[in-house]
């Protein structure tokens, strides 16, 4: 009866032992996916780091007065470059990059030889398909942090969580302002 008892309890022991392992080797792979979810929006943004200097050395032959556009393009590119600190900074830096590239390609709607310039309209194209690519993987780490941050408060993971001092991540978000400008716009008739 005793032998039963203590075979019991090894055996419940075991368990326990195999469910605390089994979560915390889910919390591992989920900080490692959010940890492959950022860098790949570090991939594609340096692809769009790269492909910024190419476009407005297009426009600057087109659009030679319009180098505060220019400038701006430049300073914001060169500012999400350098934001590497933290989530906020960087989230900060790429709303403002947006807002200026989206300036940049207005200035091109009163150049129609520009708008017609085959290297414009290729960066152009590379430039929306990096975007997209962008916003996919600004999806899948929101989604990788989501999933991270539920398991990080949920019990009992968060026991486990707490114990081996698993973090939540921040999401990457956009700010007010530049969420505004991707409401789709009112038609009135």
């Amino acid at each position: 009866m005793l032998t039963g008892i203590i075979l019991f309890l090894i055996i419940a022991a075991l368990a326990v032992g195999f469910y605390v392992i089994s979560i915390y080797n889910g919390l591992i792979t989920l900080k490692n996916r959010v940890k492959e979810a950022w860098s790949d929006i570090q991939v594609q943004l340096k692809r769009r780091y790269d492909l910024i200097p190419n476009l407005v050395e297009v426009v600057k032959g087109y659009a030679a007065h319009e180098s505060s556009t220019l400038q701006k393009v430049i300073e914001a590119r060169n500012m999400a470059i350098n934001s590497k600190s933290d989530m906020a900074e960087q989230a900060k830096a790429e709303n403002m990059l947006t807002s200026t590239l989206k300036s940049l390609f207005a200035v091109s709607e009163n150049y129609p030889d520009l708008k017609a310039n085959q290297n414009f309209l290729k960066l152009q194209q590379e430039l929306t398909e990096t975007e997209d690519r962008l916003q996919a993987a600004r999806k899948f780490y929101n989604t990788n942090v989501n999933q991270l941050n539920i398991e990080i408060e949920s019990f009992p993971s968060n026991i486990i969580a707490k114990q081996f001092k698993f973090e939540k991540a921040e999401l990457f978000k956009l700010d007010d302002e530049a969420a505004q400008a991707q409401k789709a716009p009112s038609v009135k008739f």
